[in-house]
């Protein structure tokens, strides 16, 4: 359904588009898994161009491709990040713009309602980052064209249940462009409901059980797109990265969290006191979604600053120190914010992130050292580790792997049962660290003899931090290292090919981005990693080593 509703609603749009209806950017007419159609197109409408998955979402499957060296790599990682292996290809607007999103809602009866817009401008890898309610476009008769745009295109297919059509809007020039429409309920749904005072979800289940817009609650809502919601809304996502890193994954357990609460504050999150929770590669790097919503728009930014204020995770990094620079800048106060804005300002944003975080902490009346051993919130307690209690008991078989013929009666000795019994359990963080007493009875001896044990844990417990892959150094030219934790999904060289700078060696995937990994530099390859497809690799694993070579025999070879 997805795929469909979203191609036809292209092919309405281009209709409509003879009439100046609901512009569109030049684009291929149907989804392709074809490189060459791609470059055929690209050099048809111009650089850049945008490749988008046909069934791809938070940012996966989609590349912006500024010229044609870029455009062959960029495209097939779209297309391997797409489920299908479709994908579109459009031409690219890129400066000034912000992405908009109108909600609609259809009963499949050709009644058609509109919850206003949102706008996700702040993004980065076409992933967002805050999302907002209202638009912060202060044009609200640019606004009510987009959503009347988007009624008419609901209406002319006869839309059924929650859909998100989506556009890109230039403010100055007051032009817009349909890009897509997403046939489900979003992950920034939650600041539409704040503003409307709607349960999307719960409409969405109603209409599925045949209810009509008016039974579903749907009567007294607002339906004049030029009249702004009654309240504002402000969605951050707190995600498990490294923005430092280049917003590399963190990995890890998460030891302790704490999340805002009061009034206009919502936390959805699957965070659970007294639970184990483990990020790991092969789910989203998503956390918490703090929704703050007030009446004024200047109310929403004051207290989201102290939303995040209160927002505390240990034991991974987390976005939290940009959330917090960003809800600080003036440009978000003042409604500046394109689709470019954040990459654009990343270095600054990291900086005042880190210094108004430092403030926090200096004025916060918990330390983090207290935080880590509160047991109010923590979920580093026994049911985040294997549960042990005084009296377990194991017998255990230790046969050495040397055995010998001639020393039979020495190997049935070693063989025979050992055993460990528990009498206190000391301190469990097992199996990172464990301290007991016990006792512990060999073969041969008189009688149990007690012990205190401590384990610690010599390596992570994560799988990819327990990979035993080579380190590389980062400061040797010739060292090709992976800079995040992510799978390995493909290893592109051999020992004793020959590459060019720039050149991809492999290919690694992080929350559902398929990452390139280049060689620094041009040269022989010596030696490649020895990993299995799929395998967890962590930040810093040595891929290749690549020893420099002239030029011209690199040409030669190649």
């Amino acid at each position: 359904m997805s795929v469909y509703t979203t191609n036809l609603l292209i092919d309405i749009s281009k209709r409509s588009n003879t009439s100046s209806d609901v512009p569109v950017l030049p684009a291929l007419e149907t989804p392709t898994n074809s490189i060459a159609d791609i470059q055929r197109f690209a050099e048809a409408v111009g650089y850049p161009i945008m490749v988008k998955a046909v069934d791809g979402g938070g940012g996966r499957g989609i590349r912006l491709i500024e010229d044609g060296d870029a455009l062959v790599g960029a495209a097939r990682r779209a297309i391997e990040e797409s489920p299908s292996r479709q994908v579109f290809a459009e031409r690219a607007a890129v400066h000034g713009v912000r992405h908009i999103e109108v909600q609609i809602i259809g009963d499949g009866q050709g009644h058609i309602r509109h919850l206003w817009e949102r706008e996700c401008s702040i993004q980065r890898r076409y992933q967002k980052v805050v999302e907002m309610a209202p638009s912060s476009i202060k044009d609200r008769t640019l606004i009510a064209q987009v959503i009347r745009a988007a009624v008419r295109m609901a209406k002319k297919i006869n839309y059924y249940s929650l859909g998100t059509f989506e556009f890109l809007v230039h403010p100055s020039t007051r032009e817009f462009y349909f890009l897509e429409v997403n046939p489900r309920i979003q992950v920034e749904h939650t600041i539409t409901e704040s503003v409307s005072s709607t349960d999307l979800v719960r409409i969405q289940l109603l209409l599925a059980q045949g209810a009509s817009l008016e039974s579903a609650g749907l009567r007294s809502i607002e339906q004049d797109p030029e009249s702004a919601p009654p309240l504002y809304s402000l969605q951050l996502r707190v995600t498990a990265e490294d923005v430092k890193r280049d917003w590399s994954l963190s990995i890890g357990k998460v030891r302790y969290f704490q999340f805002p609460s009061g009034n206009g504050i919502r936390v959805d999150t699957h965070l659970v006191s007294g639970h184990a929770a483990v990020v790991s590669t092969d789910f989203d790097s998503l956390l918490a979604k703090v929704v703050v919503t007030a009446a004024t728009w200047e109310d929403v930014i004051s207290k989201a600053r102290r939303a995040l204020e209160d927002t505390r995770i240990v034991g991974v990094e987390t976005n939290g120190n940009i959330l917090r620079a960003i809800v600080t800048h003036p440009a978000l106060t003042a409604g500046d914010c394109d689709t470019h804005w954040l990459e654009a300002n990343q270095q600054h944003l990291v900086e005042l992130g880190s210094k108004v975080s430092a403030a926090y902490a200096k004025s916060s009346l918990m330390s983090t050292a207290h935080m880590t051993s509160s047991s109010v919130t923590s979920i580093s307690g026994p049911n985040t580790s294997t549960l042990f209690r005084p009296n377990d008991a194991w017998s255990v078989d230790l046969t050495p792997l040397d055995q010998t013929k001639g020393n039979t009666k020495a190997n049935e000795q070693d063989a025979a049962p050992y055993h460990l019994q528990l009498t206190r359990v000391l301190r469990n963080a097992f199996p990172t660290t464990m301290a007991a007493e016990i006792t512990f009875t060999s073969p041969g001896s008189r009688g149990p003899v007690p012990y205190r044990m401590e384990l610690s844990s010599t390596s992570a417990s994560s799988a990819a931090l327990a990979s035993q892959h080579r380190r590389g150094n980062p400061t040797n030219p010739s060292h090709v290292t992976v800079p995040f934790t992510g799978k390995l999904v493909e290893v592109l060289v051999d020992e004793g090919d020959f590459i060019v700078a720039g050149q991809t060696v492999v290919v690694v995937q992080q929350m559902k981005m398929e990452l390139e990994v280049r060689a620094a530099q041009g040269g022989r390859v010596n030696w490649v990693i020895e990993a299995e497809d799929g395998e967890e690799i962590r930040e810093g694993t040595l891929a290749a080593i690549v020893e420099e070579a002239e030029v011209n025999h690199i040409k030669a070879k190649l």
